[in-house]
């Protein structure tokens, strides 16, 4: 026999009434900033590897611009720590930083919509080959400009666009 757990069930109604409560609404809901975004956001061109993949992964994001009405202008820094040495002092593990700042404007008056930073992490072992820990190094680079990528985009979503 089957027995409803009322308070899961409560919960639940308790949770959902918290949620409507504090203006909370879909970002991609029509007319919403997610959907303001799609398609019409032209974002700085990449001039190296790095840029190449944060500007591919926002576009994957926001969409190829079609009738762009904003620019997005970001810078990326990035630093490599060695963070694991073996006892003999051979190198086990870097660990990649890494730093985006971005400006949103209008392209019709340039003003400024929104601006930030966000910061992300990825590491990689170096145990392997020579070849092995160098697609490894440039993998963990191409993690970190998607997750640079993301966090710029889930900024973006919460800014009320004019």
């Amino acid at each position: 026999m089957w027995s409803p757990d009322r308070r899961g069930l409560l919960a639940a109604l308790t949770a959902a009434a918290a949620l409507t409560g504090c203006g909370f609404a879909p970002v991609y809901a029509p007319g919403a900033t997610g959907s303001g975004l799609t398609g019409r956001v032209r974002i700085a061109p990449p001039a190296e590897t790095n840029g190449f993949n944060l500007v591919a992964r926002l576009e994957d994001r926001l969409g190829r611009p079609q009738g762009a009405v904003y620019d997005l202008a970001w810078t990326v820094t990035t630093d490599t720590v060695e963070s694991a040495v073996a006892p003999d002092g051979a190198l086990l593990r870097y660990t990649l930083t890494g730093r985006a700042d971005y400006t949103l404007t209008a392209l019709a008056d340039g003003a400024q919509i929104a601006a930030g930073q966000v910061q992300g992490m990825t590491a990689w072992s170096a145990t392997g080959s020579t070849v092995a820990s160098l697609a490894a190094e440039d993998d963990a680079a191409a993690r970190l400009m998607v997750i640079l990528a993301d966090r710029i985009v889930a900024r973006l979503l919460a800014v009320p666009l004019p």
